[in-house]
Order: C-alpha cells, then structure tokens, then sequence
C-alpha cells in the first residue's frame, strides 16, 4: 500500500472512520452513535464529543496504516458558529428542532418571500431547520449575545476541517445545500447572507471538494500520530458524495435514489430551472461535486422506517422483520383502508403540512398516541400487515419525490444505500414505476466510496475523470411484485393527506 486515505462520514445517526487504500478498497470502519443533547432548551449536536471520538480514532489507525489524506463528509443543514478560539460560540444547533410556525414566517419577512428565495437561492423551504439560513436567524435570536462572539461561520464539513488544519473555506457541494445562502445565478453568497448581516463571517474561499484545504496542525500531528504532511481535502456534502461514482459511470439520464436517514433523490441536470407548479414544493438544487446543478428532492424515509419498525417490533415482542409477502400487499392495496401518513418529523419531506398518523378505515392515530400506547391500530399487532403498509407509505413518498426532480417513464432509477435490503419497497416501488427501468447499485458505502476518490485526487492532483476506469458499479434489476391497483391505492393516501 502506498498511502492510505483516512474519510470521516459524518451522518446524522452514524458517524464512521473508514480506511482505504490507494487504489480505493475499504480496508477498515469503525462507528459510533451520538445522540443529540439539550442546551437552554434546544436539541444540539455534541460537536465537541464527535471531534474528540474522531482524533481518539485517528490516533489508533495511524499506528495501522500510512494515512497520508483525510476527507470529511457530512450530512446537511449544520454549520458550527466558531469563536476565536476556533470553538463553537453558540451550541451546534440539531436541524429537528423546532422553533414553530411563527419563527418560519419570521424570517420569511425578514429575508424574502419563499417563492423568490426559491428562484434565486434554488432552495425549497425544509422545517423545522433544515435550511441552514433559518437556523442563522434562529440562532441569532435565541443566542444573540454569544453569536455575537462569532468570528466565522464554517459549513459541517469545513468545521472538522479547520479543526484539523485551522484552515477556512467553503465548498461548493455544501453552500448549494438547501441553505439560503448562495445564489445559483450570481454565484455567490446571497441576498439571505446580507439580511442576516453574516456576509462577513462566512468564508471568502469557495472551492471543489478535491481542492487541498490544508495540512495538519502540529497539534494534530502529536495528538494522532499522523504524518505532519497529511492533508485534508476541503470535504463534501454526503448526498454529492455519493452521486459522484454514478456520475462517473452511468450514461445517460437517471435518477439516484440514495436512501438513509434522509432518503434523497437526485437528478442530475445541465441548468436550474423551476417549472411554475414546483415553486412552493419541496423540490430544490444540489451543486453536484463538478459545480452542475442536481435537481433534488428528500424525505426522512430511513428515519420513518425506523421509528415505525421499532414500535412495530416492540409490540409484538419480535426482534425480526417479516418477509415480504406479495398476496398480503395486494389485500392491503386492493382494500385502501390501512394507511402510514408522514412525515415524523412534521414540516420535512414531501408533505411538509401532514402530521404522523395511522389511518385504520375510519379511525385515526396519532403517532404519540401509538408511543404512549394510548392507542393503538389494530393491524399492528400483525406484524407482516403493518411492515406492508409502512413499506407502501415509503413508495408512495419516493413516487412522489421522483415525480418533483422530473423523472419521467424509461429513465433509470439506481437504489443504493439502506433501502437496498429492503426487498417489500423495492419490490412495490418497481411494479409502482412499471414503466422504468430500477436496479439495485452494489456501491456499498458509496459516500465514503465518493469521499475517497476526491481524497486520492487531492493527493495525487489528478483529474478526477481519470478514476472512472478503476471501479465497476453492479447492478441489479429489480423484478416488480406483481400487483394491481397501485395507481388507486396512491390517490387514496393523497386524498388523506
């Protein structure tokens, strides 16, 4: 092995070191989970316990491998607010907090109407604070006088970054990330950045994710064990990460659909355009790692699974998913009385105004009555019925999501990440999508994978393209269940919406 390259993938739930060598084969992961934390009241990202978890791990695997570059990737909407210390001057705010219906018009009057910030910002509004604009504005105003302390705002990736090399900057994958920040027609920090007076504080350098950001401190160096010569790349939003290897490969148009937490579809395009019945929807623009514009839409569909098949799980004292049961989905489908409405976090996804419910013919549940156990749909004590209908309500968000970034019949759709093990979704999206072809991508980890090839290109300085000749992405056709009434079902869980 010539050199090793070192990625921090820092997702919402997870957070993982993962070693690879030069020629991009995983050698080595480690992982570990940090809940948020309360502070005055607000949920917040324990920064500070993540930084030290991530040197502790680098300390260890620089005594195994000839780390010579690091690459940070993050998820999206969070920024530290850094003082001048280089430590966070106000807490690192959780994007699921919630400041209410008032605080969203707030800043709306403050800033611009949602329409306009859309067109010139290329952002649809996401709550609670899913736009890192709004979490400005919010923190300014819960926290004013130790924002004030603030010297410079750094995007998620750049944070760890600059604590690895006291380096500032931003890239362009992150600022074009459902922020209010850049304005994709002049191409520079917007309108948003003024009204908040933060121009200043954020960073004048803007780069590729590729660009070297720095080498290590010597602090860093002696903590860890590193070669003093490591480099850091300017780091990457993790959705563009993982996009970067179809980018690569894949021919012609497609849709990726990236599931996790977020579950994010992505369209890559050539401009940025708004028809006039998405403005106003949950549809906006990614800035791929090349700088393209990526039509993008998300949901929370690896955090709905979650919450949903933990009750499911516990209540009927099970520890395994049931199997997919084709005749089972088609009763629940033919009969459109047993429905999972999003979103559990209200104000995010697709159908931001819908609260989480289980509708059961004429009877609703809230989705704190089920927590509490205050009530509960019957059809959850049978597990394989319930895993149906959640696995439905999943679909028929990720029919609609596609819908928004212009996926049209015959275009490919590519699955990968958690939901790739999922056979009842992908099973009922592809009879759901009969016209389109859907495959399975065996890119496992593809946010680390794509965070590696832009560390091997900052060390090597080469031309990214070059990579595309190194790896093979797999893929697996998906053969739809065989099921009627699809089309039905879906109108029956818009007209509950």
């Amino acid at each position: 092995m010539d050199y090793a390259i070192a990625v921090f993938d820092v997702g919402k739930t997870n957070k993982k070191v993962l070693i690879y060598d030069n020629q991009l084969t995983l050698q080595e992961t480690v992982s570990q989970r940090f809940p948020c934390v309360m502070t005055d009241g607000v949920s917040t990202e324990p920064v500070e316990q993540i930084e030290e978890w991530f040197l502790q791990q680098l300390s260890v695997l620089a005594a195994k491998w000839p780390i010579r570059v690091i690459t940070v990737s993050t998820h999206g909407a969070a920024f530290v607010c850094v003082d001048a210390d280089g430590k966070p001057a106000v807490p690192v705010i959780d994007y699921t907090h919630d400041p209410g219906d008032d605080f969203h018009d707030t800043f709306f009057d403050r800033c611009g109407s949602r329409i306009d910030l859309q067109k010139s910002t290329a952002t649809a509004e996401l709550k609670p604070l899913v736009n890192p604009g709004k979490a400005l504005f919010f923190l300014q105003e819960r926290f004013g006088e130790r924002f004030a302390q603030t010297k410079s705002i750094l995007f998620y990736p750049q944070y760890y970054g600059y604590r690895l090399t006291g380096e500032i900057a931003a890239d362009y994958t992150y600022l074009g990330c459902h922020t209010f920040l850049w304005d994709f027609g002049a191409d520079r920090w917007s309108s948003v950045a003024d009204s908040l007076g933060v121009r200043d504080l954020l960073p004048e350098r803007v780069g590729s994710p590729w660009e070297r950001l720095g080498t290590i401190t010597p602090d860093i160096a002696r903590r860890t064990g590193l070669d003093p010569s490591t480099v850091v790349t300017l780091g990457v939003h993790d959705s563009n990460a993982s996009l970067l290897p179809y980018l690569l490969k894949m021919e012609g148009d497609f849709v990726l659909n990236s599931t996790g937490t977020w579950c994010v579809a992505m369209h890559p395009m050539d401009r940025v355009f708004f028809s006039p019945d998405e403005l106003g929807k949950t549809v906006f623009y990614n800035r791929s790692a090349f700088g393209s514009p990526v039509k993008t839409s998300v949901l929370l569909g690896g955090l709905e699974f979650e919450t949903y098949s933990t009750l499911l799980l516990e209540l009927n004292h099970a520890e395994a998913f049931p199997e997919f049961n084709a005749v089972l989905s088609q009763r629940v489908i033919r009969d459109r009385s047993l429905f999972i409405m999003p979103s559990v976090v209200r104000g995010s996804g697709q159908f931001p105004d819908s609260e989480a419910r289980v509708v059961e013919g004429d009877k609703t549940y809230t989705l704190e009555q089920i927590r509490s156990r205050e009530a509960v749909p019957e059809f959850f004590s049978d597990l394989p019925v319930a895993f149906a209908v959640l696995n439905l309500s999943l679909v028929m968000q990720t029919g609609v999501a596609l819908d928004r970034v212009g996926h049209t019949p015959g275009m490919a759709i590519y699955t990968e990440g958690g939901f790739r093990n999922n056979l009842d979704y992908n099973s009922v999206l592809a009879a759901h999508r009969d016209d389109t072809p859907l495959y399975l991508s065996d890119l496992k980890e593809a946010t680390s994978f794509g965070a590696a090839m832009i560390g091997r290109t900052a060390w090597e300085n080469i031309d990214i393209r070059s990579l595309a000749s190194t790896f093979d992405i797999h893929t697996q056709a998906i053969r739809p269940a065989s099921l009627e009434g699809l089309a039905e079902y879906a109108a029956a869980f818009m007209d509950r919406l």
